[in-house]
C-alpha cells in the first residue's frame, strides 16, 4: 500500500502535448497528484500516440514514446473549438491547482484557455507554459531546431562528421526540468499567500542555461566549441572512447592528474605521468592526441570485462559504453523502471521522472500504466464533474467529447 506523498490531493490539468509539458505532468503523478491528460478531439489525442518503431503494434494507441512520459494519468478527449468543450475545460480548471499547457505565443488566447482566461475561474491557479523560445518569439518549439540554434548540434559529432543531433529531445527534458522547479516553489508559494501564478519555461532558454563551461569557454575564453567527438575540451582523458581488444567500448574520466598518474601506472607506463607532455592536464590537452593514442594502443591489449574490473578495483573512473539493452542490465537501473498491465493483461514497462530519494518517501510506488485515449472521458465527467450518463451521452452523440469504448 502506499504512504501517503507531499503532494497528494493536488489536482495537475495537463492540456500540453508531446514530451516537454506532459512530462512534468507525470513527474506530478509520482508525486502523488491527480493528473488529467486532456487530449483534443480534432487531433485524435496526443500525437505521439501514433509516433511509432516499424515493429511496434499498429493496432495499438500506446507507442513507446507515448509511453515515456504518460503514466499515472487519466485521459479525456474533449472537443476544445466547442463552446461546450470549453466549458468542460473551465470547470477542470475550476477543481485544479495546476495547469500545463505547451502553446506557442499567442495560441492559447485564440483557443480561449490562456492564463487571463482560466484565471476568471481559478483565481489561485497556477498555470505553467512551456514555449519554443518565449513569449515574444512565437515559433514553434521543434527540439531538433533549438538543439540547433543553441550550439549543442554544432558542437556535437566527431571532427570528421557532419553536425549531429542528440538522440534524445534534450531541449524538452531540460525546459521540463526548469518548469517543475518552477512549479514546487509556485505551489510554495500559494500556501504562504493563497496566489497563484502564470509561469513560463522556453525550451531555447533552457538549452542556452545548460551550455554550462562550453558556453563559458567561449564567453571567456572566445574558443568556438568544435566537434571532439566524446573528447572533453578542458580534460584529457575525460569522455573518450577506447576499443578493447573484444571490439568493445569504454570511456575514461580521468579528471586529475593524481588520477591519470594512477592510470598510467596500471597500464604499465609510469614513466609517462614524468613526461612534461604529459604531467599535467594543460600538457596533456596541448599534446592530446599523442597521449590519447598511446592510451589506445594499451586499453587494446585487454578486452572490456577486464579491464573494467581492473579499474573499478583500483578506483580508476572508467564504464563501457552500453547499449540500452545493456544499460538495463545495470543493477542500478532496476529502481527506476516503472511496471504496468492492462485489462487485457498486456505488460508495459516504462520508466521513472523522479530520480531522488528522500528519508521519507516523497513519490508513489505503483503508477496506473498510459491511458488509452479517452479511456476516462465518463469517469471524469461523473466523478469530477458530477454529469450524469444522459449528459454525458448527449455531449458525446454531439461530439463535443469522445468516450472510448470497452
Amino acid at each position: 500500500m502506499n504512504t501517503k506523498t507531499p503532494l497528494e490531493g493536488i489536482k495537475v490539468l495537463e492540456l500540453a502535448s508531446v514530451l516537454a509539458g506532459p512530462s512534468v505532468g507525470m513527474f506530478f503523478a509520482e508525486l502523488g497528484a491527480s493528473v488529467i491528460k486532456v487530449e483534443n478531439i480534432t487531433t485524435e489525442g496526443d500525437v505521439t500516440r501514433k509516433w511509432k518503431l516499424a515493429n511496434e503494434d499498429v493496432d495499438t494507441d500506446i507507442s513507446g514514446y507515448f509511453s515515456c512520459v504518460n503514466w499515472g494519468k487519466k485521459s479525456i478527449a474533449i472537443n476544445l473549438m466547442e463552446n461546450e468543450g470549453l466549458d468542460i475545460i473551465y470547470k477542470l480548471v475550476s477543481n485544479s491547482d495546476i495547469v500545463l499547457v505547451s502553446y506557442k505565443p499567442g495560441d492559447a488566447e485564440k483557443l480561449k484557455v490562456d492564463y487571463p482566461t482560466l484565471k476568471q475561474y481559478n483565481s489561485s491557479i497556477i498555470y505553467s507554459h512551456i514555449t519554443g523560445y518565449g513569449l515574444k518569439n512565437n515559433r514553434a518549439g521543434f527540439d531538433a531546431i533549438i538543439q540547433a540554434e543553441s550550439g549543442f548540434t554544432y558542437m556535437n559529432g566527431n571532427p570528421k562528421s557532419p553536425p549531429t543531433k542528440m538522440p534524445v529531445a534534450l531541449m524538452d527534458v531540460l525546459a521540463a526540468h526548469h518548469l517543475k522547479e518552477a512549479i514546487l516553489l509556485a505551489i510554495l508559494y500559494k500556501e504562504r499567500t493563497g496566489k497563484g501564478q502564470y509561469i513560463e519555461s522556453s525550451l531555447f532558454k533552457a538549452g542556452i542555461s545548460s551550455l554550462a563551461n562550453q558556453a563559458t569557454n567561449w564567453l571567456v575564453g572566445k574558443s568556438i566549441p568544435e566537434r571532439i567527438g566524446s573528447d572533453h575540451p578542458n580534460i584529457v582523458p575525460y569522455g573518450t572512447i577506447f576499443q578493447t581488444s573484444d571490439k568493445k567500448e569504454i570511456v575514461l574520466a580521468a579528471g586529475t592528474d593524481k588520477q591519470f598518474k594512477e592510470l598510467i601506472s596500471i597500464l604499465g607506463k609510469p614513466e609517462l605521468a614524468e613526461d612534461k607532455k604529459f604531467a599535467k592536464n594543460q600538457d596533456r590537452v596541448k599534446n592530446k592526441k599523442e597521449i590519447l593514442s598511446i592510451l589506445q594502443n594499451l586499453i587494446s591489449e585487454y578486452s572490456r570485462e577486464e579491464i573494467l574490473n581492473i579499474f573499478q578495483e583500483k578506483r580508476i573512473p572508467a564504464g563501457g559504453v552500453f547499449n540500452m539493452k545493456e544499460a538495463f542490465e545495470v543493477p542500478e537501473s532496476q529502481d527506476m523502471i516503472l511496471h504496468g498491465k492492462y485489462n487485457n493483461s498486456k505488460d508495459i514497462k516504462g520508466v521513472k521522472s523522479v530520480a531522488f530519494t528522500t528519508t521519507d518517501k516523497m513519490s508513489k510506488e505503483t503508477l496506473s500504466p498510459p491511458p488509452h485515449y479517452a479511456e476516462h472521458t465518463k469517469l471524469i465527467l461523473k466523478n469530477e464533474l458530477g454529469f450524469n450518463n444522459n449528459e454525458i451521452n448527449e455531449m458525446i452523440n454531439k461530439g463535443v467529447v469522445y468516450a472510448r469504448k470497452g
